[in-house]
């Protein structure tokens, strides 16, 4: 009982003591519904950690989205994936809120950003900054309206804090928003990392999975290994909210060793700089093989997130002959619920000896320098540092498919791809692009630059790369229309494009020659136009849309259509 008590006085200091940093009750929750998260901040994303919290909107779009505090809007950004339609609101005490996947702006934000893009003719506006006098609000105003634009998975608000000087990002329950959360976390599987050349573990010198066991509420216990040399350990661990069925991020992971800490990361608060170190917070290799998330409680060399806290040696353990370890993984959420994972350990002396890796590809990656390799028409050239460490690269080309190394190596840079396509004749390379076969039933159109006989594209990822032709234009379909139909009735046209092979790079529409704002959801893959933008002169319309794919191949439709006009 004693321990207990001191543990919850530990969390509650612990917690009491990072809320304290923030005003409290300043922000007030920025819609007006029971808060529930469909996602928690510093939760583990492709490649980046998640900035900010996704409150649930009950499934629904446009729900009132208020101001959480006095300021004023200080930049608005749309944009066709991340945040979609996003409003940025500065507030004087040094503070800025993000809202974002919203369906449209108060209005007389909406007039003004639809005027940014009629007179650019373009649904993304880029960032648009504005000075403190242009659209002050006070806290509770109306400034714009929930929705799933962008990169959004279904419905939600994505809601952030940042710092205003730092552009750093802080988790919004450390002021004050409050969710109902009494559930521990759960640890669904351990894995243990050899970390050194004589590291053995139960005789075995690669990482692999340890059994748990789960005891009562939030505590587990592994089953007991021999080990030698140094070690650590990767937990997949994730947190449930109350009302919630979604699996969500915890907020601190922590490592005790005989009682000592040797590992400690939370995710109070990070920079957008630093978020893509996640390749190196993770087991990367296991996730993009099984898509499934291990934690690492040791930090690599290279990993330069500011989240980590007075490691012991990174947080690897080395085992000794002779002795005994109690290892303690600890996975806590913002409301303080524990989970712990015990783990014990009898250091073993082992005797297997280690093979130095030897070059069996011909291509030696030194991290630190620019290299380049050019194998029969396909070049690959790194900048010094797009690697994190040394390694054997393998690299070849095998029926007209590149094949760099494996896409489970994480990379800190861009790399340039080349393929000489000299062999290909001119009306042939003008349907020709590069794409990623990571996939192969469904090859990814990868950015294509073209230049005399050359194509080349940068990309962060690793894996096998082809050149396709795409000779077929992308698709259209009408939708609740057709040719000279009478539409008085509706308050938008909507229409679906699609492509199958390079996929749709733009469009433009028209009505009776006049450009006009269609919104595209990719997901749904339709267009959609307001008729509320535009007063239309007559009955008699001419819709006009035209939309191209990646390499060129165009499509249009010309239709007719009468509408009444509203009086």
């Amino acid at each position: 009982m004693k321990k207990l008590i001191l543990i919850f006085i530990a969390t509650t200091n612990l917690l009491g003591f990072s809320q304290e940093k923030y005003p409290q009750n300043y922000f007030s929750p920025p819609l007006n519904i029971p808060i529930i998260l469909a996602g928690t901040f510093g939760e583990l994303r492709s490649n980046h950690f998640h900035a900010g919290v996704d409150i649930k909107t009950q499934g629904k779009e446009g729900l009132k989205v208020y101001a959480a505090a006095d300021g004023y809007v200080s930049r608005i950004k749309v944009q066709q994936f991340g945040y979609g339609k996003a409003i940025y609101i500065t507030h004087p005490n040094g503070y800025t809120t993000v809202y974002g996947h919203l369906s449209k702006y108060a209005d007389k934000i909406e007039n003004y950003v639809k005027s940014i893009q009629y007179k650019k003719e373009s649904y993304q506006t880029g960032n648009l900054f504005f000075k403190q006098d242009k659209f002050p609000v006070k806290k509770g105003d109306i400034i714009a309206y929930s929705g799933d634009t962008g990169g959004s998975g279904g419905p939600h608000l994505h809601f952030e804090i940042r710092n205003t000087s730092t552009e750093k990002v802080i988790n919004p329950l450390l002021f004050g928003l409050n969710v109902e959360d009494s559930k521990p976390p759960i640890f669904q599987s351990l894995k243990v990392y050899i970390l050194s050349s004589d590291a053995r573990v139960n005789t075995q010198k690669k990482g692999y999975t340890i059994p748990i066991k789960k005891l009562e509420k939030g505590n587990y216990i592994a089953d007991r290994i021999s080990a030698s040399g140094i070690i650590s350990f990767g937990v997949s661990v994730f947190d449930r909210l109350n009302k919630a069925n979604n699996k969500n991020g915890i907020y601190s992971l922590e490592m005790l060793v005989n009682g000592k800490r040797f590992y400690y990361h939370d995710v109070e608060t990070f920079s957008f700089s630093e978020s893509k170190y996640i390749n190196l917070h993770i087991d990367y290799e296991h996730y993009k093989r099984y898509k499934k998330r291990y934690q690492k409680t040791y930090k690599e060399t290279a990993n330069k997130l500011s989240t980590y806290e007075k490691l012991i040696n990174n947080g690897k353990i080395n085992i000794k002959k002779g002795f005994n370890y109690n290892v303690k993984i600890i996975a806590k959420d913002l409301k303080g619920n524990i989970s712990t994972i015990k783990i014990p350990i009898t250091g073993k002396e082992s005797n297997v000896i280690f093979d130095e890796q030897k070059d069996t590809t011909g291509y030696k990656i030194i991290a630190k320098k620019f290299q380049k390799f050019t194998k029969e028409s396909v070049t690959v050239a790194f900048p010094k540092n797009t690697f994190y460490n040394d390694l054997f690269l393998n690299f070849k080309v095998e029926d007209d498919i590149a094949k760099i190394h494996t896409p489970t190596v994480p990379l800190n840079k861009k790399f340039t791809l080349t393929f000489n396509v000299s062999k290909f004749t001119k009306t042939e390379q003008q349907y020709l692009y590069i794409a990623n076969l990571e996939y192969p039933k469904y090859p990814r159109y990868q950015s294509t630059r073209k230049k005399d006989s050359t194509f080349f594209t940068t990309t962060k990822t690793l894996g096998n790369y082809t050149l396709l032709t795409d000779k077929q234009k992308p698709t259209i379909k009408l939708l609740y229309f057709k040719d000279g139909q009478w539409i008085s009735s509706l308050k938008t046209i909507k229409v679906k494009i699609d492509d199958i092979g390079s996929g749709i790079k733009n469009f433009r529409a028209t009505i009776d020659g006049e450009w006009i704002l269609m919104e595209y959801n990719h997901k749904k893959k339709i267009l959609t136009y307001n008729f509320n933008d535009k007063k239309l002169v007559g009955s008699k319309h001419i819709f006009n849309l035209v939309v191209s794919d990646n390499v060129g191949n165009t499509n249009e439709i010309s239709t007719t259509f009468f509408k009444k006009q509203a009086n």
